[in-house]
């Protein structure tokens, strides 16, 4: 049977506002759409060499295809795209960021810059979990909302990795400060993206005098040519300012229990995980699915099925036990937890949890033992 096309023949229109600006690939406007009274950013594939205009169209697909995997409050949303490859162009309508770049909004709001770095920390931390290269880290990209929102902008250059050969590096731009040793090896890779976001960081520190950023060593050893010496991923990173935090909150009782069975019991249904795997972290959309998880076995004594809520925290392969059940209650009062709890607290619980898991066993080639399930 041949699948029906459905056609949306009405045409969308936009009210223009005025140019945002213009670069190698294209330019922005800005637009405003009077049905639901919103603006959006659209870009335009339009670029300045036309004998870069076939190779450059294919980032700006790439770019389309990336935005529509990520789903995080520190980088842009995309709401849309019109493509013509028969032309070579397209658009993408995007979230209209009301704010400045990140050197500009911490020259204002200097008070700001250690809210601000850890927020940069979340957001590649993210795209780390969903294999995402940015691979254009620049004080341009990096935007903050006049409500201090940090906002990772232009993936005209990124890359999801598949296999260890895509973290060759393929792309020369013209970088804004010293770039790492790690380019004399045709390297691009995670820990090369925490080298420029600790070079972007230490710009601003030095360049306005900013004496309250609580964070120079953690920059100092991001910004490390030495690559045995520096910081080797974001996640990393996280895990390490989350648990000096958990010094300065205090939890209850009632808290450190929830949280304690619960790590218990989910680290004792996995026997090992896969060497590259990650972990989720964006907590909003891990609580989403844990509730809706405890909607469809909130009339059962144990899971029916322990891959549902290890699938919740694991990005990646892994052994699971089949011996071992997980009590309802367990995650029920878990939910309840992270209900109750600010976001740096969830955050906090978040990374200890991936600390808990992180001290199972890696492997490297998936060799199952008798009593274990892969997955």
């Amino acid at each position: 049977m041949t699948e029906k096309v459905i056609e949306f023949l009405r045409k969308k229109d936009y009210r223009f506002i005025k140019e945002l600006g213009s670069g190698a690939c294209g330019k922005t406007i800005l637009l405003y759409d009077e049905i639901i009274d919103e603006k959006f950013v659209c870009k335009k594939y339009l670029p300045y060499f036309e004998h870069h205009k076939e190779q450059l169209f294919k980032n700006f697909v790439q770019e389309i295809k990336l935005l529509h995997l990520v789903n995080h409050r520190n980088i842009v949303r995309v709401f849309s795209y019109y493509i013509y490859p028969d032309h070579l162009t397209g658009y993408i309508l995007m979230e209209f960021i009301e704010g400045s770049d990140i050197e500009e909004y911490s020259s204002e709001s200097p008070e700001n810059i250690n809210e601000i770095f850890l927020q940069a920390i979340e957001g590649f931390s993210y795209l780390e979990s969903m294999n995402i290269l940015h691979r254009d880290i620049r004080p341009q990209n990096v935007m903050v909302t006049d409500g201090g929102v940090l906002k990772i902008i232009d993936f005209g250059f990124g890359k999801r990795i598949a296999e260890k050969e895509d973290f060759d590096k393929s792309i020369t731009l013209n970088w804004w400060c010293e770039t790492p040793p790690d380019f004399e090896q045709d390297l691009y890779d995670f820990q090369t993206e925490v080298y420029f976001v600790g070079k972007l960081f230490e710009k601003i520190i030095k360049e306005q005098e900013i004496e309250q950023f609580k964070y120079l060593n953690v920059v100092k050893s991001m910004c490390n040519p030495d690559r045995n010496e520096r910081i080797r991923t974001f996640f990393d990173i996280r895990t390490g300012i989350l648990s000096e935090k958990l010094l300065e909150i205090d939890f209850d009782d009632d808290e450190l229990y929830a949280y304690r069975e619960f790590s218990k019991y989910l680290s004792s249904l996995i026997s090992k995980i896969e060497q590259d795997a990650k972990y989720y972290d964006d907590i909003d959309k891990i609580q989403a699915n844990l509730d809706d998880l405890h909607k469809r076995v909130m009339l059962e004594e144990d899971l029916p099925d322990n891959a549902d809520l290890t699938r919740c925290f694991i990005n990646g392969a892994y052994f699971f036990s089949k011996k071992n059940s997980f009590p309802v209650r367990s995650l029920k009062a878990f939910i309840d937890l992270l209900r109750s709890c600010s976001r740096e607290k969830r955050n906090i619980v978040l990374s200890n949890l991936h600390s808990r898991l992180d001290a199972l066993n890696r492997y490297e080639e998936k060799s199952g033992f008798d009593d274990d399930i892969p997955f």
